[in-house]
């Protein structure tokens, strides 16, 4: 396994593995390890559960943390837990409730890499004199040590590239990320021929600090009193029903609206200001462009002057759909789809790629969409 262009001897030269306690990172750490790099693992102690759910002593990443210690001690390379969590509820968790409560549907993956991960432990794998910082993302890093460019992963199943887009082109010289270029099956195959006990454990499937899905009741342990009754009502002002809640609701939301039978009715949009929940019929949600907001861009400059047409992500399931990138006077970039879009939601991000669907040129936070919706009014 080579992590670097120019000479170095694994020997002689330290990286810092960040290491979850998943199959993933895990695997990672063995395999640079047995490539001969000198290998600090380190753990971010990020949250308590409890302090989420109300339940004191309810750590559920104690497990996580054993087992990265538990995969070091057996490999043989030292291991250390630091303590993120105020730093974590400040930037991360306080930053989804903020985002659910302005009507927005968050995404804390990104903002725990942007503001976390690739900052915060960045530094601390510096300071520990390491050459580079790695991570089981799967995503590839493909260029020279300085100014490489970030592709999704060969298996796209398991790509994770649109939680990156915030990776500046600086944080991109230091990570390196081994698992770019593998199946997850082979990821397996390695951890069970390091003999590791976590080889089958299950991929998580949650948010780290909303571990059963129930991100309304994270949400009111953290801001009390944030669950506000209100109205639903249709496209034209008309009182349909009431919710206790507009966290309780997303854009493009179609089942568990409360309203009765009828025709299909879907969320088109969420008035956090005075509480309502405004439903209508699908062809509301169409979205035309986005704005965005606290963007990065890695290689925009090779393709703005070309209005070339590129492929974007609104969500991290789909895949890319086609798109153009502009410029407001301002200096706002808007994203502008070229087929029918819909439930496209603010606080998603946006992930910009070229037109090969392959190379990752940046991206934002969606700020608005502007949708039909938006053209009634």
């Amino acid at each position: 396994m080579k992590l670097f262009e120019r000479d170095h001897t694994p020997s002689k030269t330290r990286v810092v593995v960040a290491m979850s306690g998943g199959v993933d990172s895990s695997a990672t750490a063995c395999l640079v390890h047995e490539a001969g790099y000198d290998v600090v693992g380190i753990t971010l102690q990020l949250y308590d559960h409890g302090m989420a759910i109300g339940k004191k002593g309810s750590c559920c990443a104690g497990q996580d943390i054993y087992d990265a210690q538990q995969v070091a001690e057996k490999i043989g390379f030292p291991h250390y837990v630091l303590d993120y969590e105020q730093h974590f509820k400040k930037e991360v968790m306080d930053d989804f409730v903020s985002s659910y409560l302005h009507g927005e549907t968050p995404i804390p993956c990104v903002r725990c890499n942007q503001k976390v991960k690739f900052r915060d432990l960045m530094t601390t794998a510096k300071d520990l004199s390491a050459e580079a910082l790695i991570t089981g993302h799967y995503v590839q890093r493909i260029g020279p040590d300085v100014g490489a460019s970030l592709y999704r992963a060969v298996d796209h199943k398991r790509d994770q590239s649109y939680f990156m887009f915030a990776t500046t082109q600086e944080q991109l010289d230091f990570l390196r990320f081994p698992l770019g270029h593998m199946p997850k099956t082979e990821v397996r195959e390695h951890a069970h021929r390091f003999g590791l006990e976590i080889a089958d454990k299950p991929d998580s499937q949650d948010i780290c600090f909303v571990p059963d899905g129930k991100y309304v009741s994270v949400i009111e342990k953290l801001r009390p009193g944030s669950l506000e009754p209100g109205k639903i009502e249709d496209v034209h002002g008309n009182v349909l029903g009431e919710h206790s809640g507009i966290i309780n609701y997303t854009i493009g939301q179609r089942k568990g609206l409360g309203i009765g039978g009828g025709d299909a009715l879907y969320v088109v949009h969420l008035d956090p200001t005075n509480h309502r929940v405004i439903v209508g019929p699908k062809e509301y949600l169409r979205c035309s462009y986005v704005q965005l907001k606290e963007w990065n861009f890695l290689e925009a400059p090779k393709v703005l002057a070309a209005k070339a047409v590129l492929k974007v992500k609104y969500r991290s399931a789909q895949e890319p759909v086609r798109a153009q990138l502009t410029w407001q006077e301002s200096g706002i970039p808007q994203v502008h789809f070229l087929d029918e879009e819909y439930g496209v939601s603010p606080g998603q991000a946006c992930v910009i790629y070229d037109s090969s669907n392959e190379r990752i040129l940046g991206g934002g936070w969606i700020a608005k969409a502007i949708t039909d919706f938006n053209n009634l009014y």
